[in-house]
């Protein structure tokens, strides 16, 4: 007999569920070894029955132990809440009932292969965040993206500005336009694997790897969240850390990467439109305890880092000193010495970082 996926069916909605299940089964391609209506069936079905797949909710996945199973998240509707718990549940592929069930089918059948079933964890998610501009946020995140990868961490960095990019120019990258981007990798979609990132990640000097925003600026009027989902999946895969640099506003793009998001680092200025514009994005976006506040070019002000507290309920986890030596440094494309002042500062924060994923893993 021809070996098929063994697939886990996790939906809340009976009648939905019934559909899949029924159409899964005349693809051919895959068998319902069980059904789920919540997270505890769920998580017994899997560490019973150690299926191929998981092809259900982000609501019910989000809090399951797949234990190496792909999880393939379909849904009736598609929002940004579903979309961000779908890939903070590690979703290979979002899927909309009954619009994408073709390529659900696809999904499933490139899941199994006869002996060869694929297991990976993914990589923990760093996002620096500035909420107004020149807070620092492309300072931190290039420089933590170093710090990571001197301990040995596989490290990408992330450049989710759609319309600045100027990661590329912070560490140095070609200015010819020969180095790939992430509106090369867009395209793949699903079909986005390691191989492809070996060719899209540029590999920095300092021992991390690099996926730069769009030169062109074009990219932002063209792509969306569920876009940009497989991609940061993908990167996933193939890191111990990921550093996702989120640019300013608050469209679809940012919401992704900041719910995507271990931990946030929400990077401050010491001045009353910098704490106003960070109020704004939590109250927005409910980030609660994965946020941590640094301050940085920290220097004798009427605000200072005492403030964070009393404005956000917690103290900065950081505080990096000013360094004048920073703008001409990003003018030339070079990251600091760790052995400088707000080096150090940055390098202590990773470690903090580390400890924080550690805990929450």
């Amino acid at each position: 007999m021809e070996e098929v996926a063994r697939v886990i069916l996790a939906l809340e909605e009976h009648d939905v569920a019934e559909e899949v299940m029924h159409f899964l089964d005349r693809t051919g391609r895959a068998r319902v070894v069980a059904t789920a209506s919540d997270e505890h069936q769920l998580s017994e079905a899997i560490r019973q029955l150690e299926p191929d797949a998981v092809v259900g909710s982000p609501r019910l996945a989000t809090s399951a132990r797949l234990n190496g199973s792909v999880l393939l998240a379909v849904d009736t509707t598609e929002t940004v809440q579903t979309l961000r718990r779908a890939l903070k549940a590690g979703a290979r592929g979002f899927f909309l009932w009954p619009a994408d069930r073709g390529e659900l089918a696809r999904a499933v059948a490139r899941v199994f292969a006869p002996g060869t079933r694929e297991r990976h964890t993914l990589g923990r998610v760093v996002a620096v965040h500035g909420p107004r501009g020149g807070a620092g946020a492309t300072f931190l995140a290039t420089h933590l993206a170093a710090s990571f990868a001197r301990r040995e961490l596989r490290c990408v960095l992330v450049d989710l500005d759609l319309g600045i990019a100027d990661i590329g120019p912070a560490v140095g990258a070609p200015v010819d336009g020969s180095q790939r981007t992430i509106a090369d990798a867009v395209p793949m979609g699903e079909e986005l694997t390691a191989r492809h990132l070996d060719d899209l990640l540029w590999p920095h000097p300092d021992g991390f790897r690099v996926l730069f925003g769009p030169a062109d600026g074009q990219l932002a009027e063209r792509v969306t969240a569920r876009d940009i989902g497989p991609v940061l999946e993908a990167v996933r895969s193939a890191a111990d850390v990921v550093v996702v640099h989120v640019p300013r506003g608050m469209d679809d793009t940012v919401r992704l990467g900041l719910g995507l998001a271990d931990v946030v680092v929400m990077v401050l200025g010491l001045d009353v439109l910098s704490f106003r514009a960070a109020k704004r994005v939590v109250d927005a976006t409910g980030l609660d305890d994965r946020c941590s506040f640094v301050v940085n070019r920290a220097t004798r002000r009427e605000i200072s880092p005492d403030d964070v507290k009393r404005v956000f309920g917690r103290s900065p986890v950081a505080v990096i000193p000013v360094d004048r030596r920073v703008p001409a440094a990003q003018d030339h494309g070079r990251l600091l010495p760790a052995r400088r002042r707000a080096g150090r500062s940055v390098d202590r924060l990773a470690a903090k970082l580390l400890e924080r994923l550690e805990e929450g893993s």
